[in-house]
């Protein structure tokens, strides 16, 4: 009897609270896509039509224009699985377990570059396609003597570099 009672759950229509349910947080997921640069987009790999479709919403200045293209941004978004799109929309975000690993990554490794001068050696080991040259020149800035505003620019500027510099998915070891 259990089985009929999972087959009639089945086929009774889903109500049109819930259909409206899941296109407003299809067009929320659409809105979050719009904020992105266009070569976040581009390595989101997402569909032809739904890319082209949020290409156009950045470019229209209207609001009602905006409005019906998120709404249709989120129709085109029903026929395919979105799951791919929200991992790596957390993932961009920072939101993500492996994006908040690399993020501390990042920070431990500034400092340990900022404090030991073999460090640069050691991240060159760990990740050996990291860009040499930018990497050596924003440490010599970072630790270059400046007023406070300078110094914590530089710094900024390190970290960025370096989280540019580890890759996702990464299989290397934190440094101590």
């Amino acid at each position: 009897m259990r089985e009929d009672q999972a087959e009639q759950l089945e086929e009774q229509p889903v109500s049109k609270s819930a259909r409206k349910r899941q296109a407003l947080r299809l067009q929320d997921l659409g809105r979050a896509l719009t904020g992105l640069r266009r070569a976040q987009l581009e390595a989101l790999d997402l569909p032809d039509r739904l890319a082209q479709a949020i290409f156009d919403y950045q470019r229209f200045a209207s609001h009602e224009a905006r409005r019906r293209q998120l709404q249709f941004i989120g129709r085109l978004m029903r026929d395919f699985d979105v799951a791919p799109i929200e991992a790596a929309l957390a993932d961009l975000r920072g939101e993500s377990a492996d994006a908040r690993y690399r993020l501390h990554q990042a920070e431990q490794w500034r400092e340990r570059l900022l404090d030991d001068p073999d460090a640069l050696t050691e991240f060159f080991d760990t990740f050996p396609d990291a860009d040499r040259q930018a990497l050596r020149q924003a440490v010599a800035r970072a630790r270059k003597p400046a007023a406070e505003p300078l110094q914590k620019a530089a710094a900024r500027a390190l970290y960025r570099l370096i989280r540019e510099q580890i890759p996702e998915h990464d299989d290397h070891q934190e440094p101590d």
